[in-house]
């Protein structure tokens, strides 16, 4: 059975979203497309009722770059990046969480 817990610590010097809550949301398995050799591959994310500021967190389940711009209160776009020029972002899936 799951423990439920009712405190939340911030850390001194960090800068919280909110101050009377905090916002959790997952994602799994979102599909991402193929690129060809060097290609970045974007995947547009829709998750409603976000707050002003949050952060993003990719789990990319392969090997590349992950950057996150276009965060708004609807969504954000995920961008996954090949490491070398020679390689290429396959087919999959991926994860995000975000956390304000």
């Amino acid at each position: 059975m799951a423990l439920d817990q009712h405190t939340v610590s911030v850390p001194t010097g960090a800068q919280p979203a909110n101050t009377d809550r905090t916002t959790i949301g997952n994602l799994a398995d979102l599909a991402n497309l193929s690129g060809a050799a060097g290609v970045t591959v974007t995947t547009a994310v829709a998750m409603a009722d976000l707050p002003a500021h949050y952060s993003v967190h990719v789990n990319p389940g392969q090997g590349c770059a992950v950057f996150v711009d276009g965060k708004t209160n609807a969504g954000f776009n995920v961008h996954l990046v090949p490491l070398t020029s020679a390689l290429s972002i396959a087919a999959g899936t991926f994860d995000v969480t975000v956390v304000a």
